[in-house]
């Protein structure tokens, strides 16, 4: 089979290492003989998973103490219902960059004062909002750090006068993180954690039980503190999977090494955008996504589109197609695209550009 090139935008790609090691846990999980999908989440083995997973977390981005990490069904989507839930008390802002942040936004206002408190969709979000106050009185002000549809991206750790809750979905374990700047952090697994399925959340176990509200078992973080992410049966495979790739980061170097890697992969490719006439980046260049490259036909060559797109799949390329409310293309260099994926990116781009000269 010709090689093909991965870079959708999620569930991301796994690394090999990865995925040969759920084959085996498939068969035989840590040789208890019974299969990871089968195992009792009540095992010695699998409360030793849980540890390490948990662990790993905790060394890769040097998570401080009195902090808690949580592995929840249910996806970073309703994580915007648990955030409101758990800390909206008077009020709460926004920073709207996006669909996704969009939407965490509206299951906030569902439960109490939750606005914007800067946006970009006058430019269709193709850029951070800068310059903003925040108040002092706010209970949260929440963020979405990569904005997967628009490719724009903060990479640095603000300073906030009020606890900071960010949806890292995905640009986690891609950069090191000042997570002590966080209340908390959260995200689905399925951009750079592991597969879809299970949700992580970094969590200050201190800012919990503050609101006045009646909070429901389920939807009470402290609940999944308590039982340590196990209050109901967990996730299993999906946890397995993510444990396995944790695995893989710690062993190429973590964040900082896998921050580097990821600076090149995405250099390579805005420098081919910038340069081939083909084509042009959507996003501004000061907020350009490290995790997701979006560009268009440059003008004059929009009927290239449908072509360009069948021209690439012939050559291998997988998940290039823009989001479907954008259009365009999207490449997702998340931490398991390689260097070498990239730069068959940039060649077809070459090839396609010398028949349109």
């Amino acid at each position: 089979m010709a090689k093909v090139h991965v870079f959708n935008a999620g569930p991301c790609l796994l690394p090999q290492a990865v995925i040969d090691a759920s084959i085996e846990a498939l068969k035989d999980f840590k040789g208890t003989g019974v299969s990871v999908l089968s195992i009792s989440h009540r095992t010695k083995e699998w409360e030793a998973t849980m540890n390490e997973c948990r662990a790993l977390w905790k060394e890769l981005l040097n998570i401080p103490e009195g902090y808690e990490v949580l592995f929840l069904g249910g996806g970073a989507s309703l994580e915007f219902l648990y955030v409101a839930m758990n800390f909206l008390e008077k009020k709460a802002a926004y920073l709207d960059t996006g669909v996704w942040a969009h939407k965490a936004l509206k299951e906030a206002q569902g439960l109490g004062e939750a606005y914007a408190i800067a946006c970009s969709k006058d430019k269709n979000y193709s850029y951070i909002p800068k310059g903003f106050e925040i108040p002092s009185d706010l209970d949260y002000l929440h963020i979405t750090t990569n904005n997967t549809i628009y490719g724009t991206e903060i990479r640095e750790d603000m300073d906030c006068p009020v606890p900071l809750i960010a949806d890292m979905s995905s640009d986690i374990l891609s950069r090191p993180v000042d997570v002590s700047k966080y209340t908390m952090i959260y995200g689905g697994a399925q951009k750079n954690a592991g597969p879809a399925g299970v949700a992580f959340v970094i969590v200050k176990k201190d800012a919990l039980g503050k609101v006045s509200r009646y909070l429901p078992t389920m939807l009470d973080y402290r609940t999944h503190v308590d039982k340590e992410s196990m209050f109901n049966t967990p996730p299993v495979f999906s946890i397995f999977v993510m444990n396995e790739t944790l695995k893989w980061l710690k062993s190429i170097g973590g964040v900082a090494a896998m921050q580097k890697i990821n600076e090149k992969k995405a250099a390579t490719l805005y420098a081919e955008i910038d340069r081939n006439p083909l084509f042009v980046g959507t996003a501004a260049v000061e907020d350009r996504s490290l995790m997701n490259v979006c560009f268009v036909m440059a003008p004059g060559f929009e009927a290239l589109q449908d072509e360009f797109m069948a021209f690439s799949k012939e050559r291998g390329m997988v998940g290039i197609k823009g989001h479907r409310s954008v259009g365009g293309f999207r490449a997702s260099l998340y931490n398991a695209c390689s260097q070498e994926d990239v730069e068959a990116l940039v060649a077809c781009m070459q090839e396609f550009e010398k028949l349109h000269k």
